[in-house]
């Protein structure tokens, strides 16, 4: 940047000197506060119970592992093709 620049903007809005803004008084009872909705409150409360939640439902991957683990767990083969051809129709 060249001065003389400076000094010509200067000359032509007929200023010498930046004007000091004046500093604003603080009062002494100003505090913050935080307000948080209902709506909020139910979302925190509803991560909370899903952060608590078990990941595998054990009421129902039990029966399936003990009849996988006695032989006796069955599962049809038009039942097992249709299920593959359903998610491999969802990629699509």
């Amino acid at each position: 940047m060249r001065i003389e620049a400076y000094s010509q903007i200067q000359q032509v809005y007929g200023t010498s000197k930046v004007n000091k803004t004046a500093k604003t008084q603080k009062s002494g009872s100003v505090s913050d506060s935080l307000k948080i909705s209902s709506i909020g409150k139910d979302i925190q409360i509803a991560k909370q119970a899903v952060k608590e939640a078990p990941d595998v439902r054990e009421d129902v991957t039990a029966p399936i592992k003990s009849a996988i683990k006695n032989g006796t767990y069955d599962v049809s083969g038009e039942d097992f093709a249709d299920k593959l051809l359903a998610k491999l129709s969802e990629s699509l």
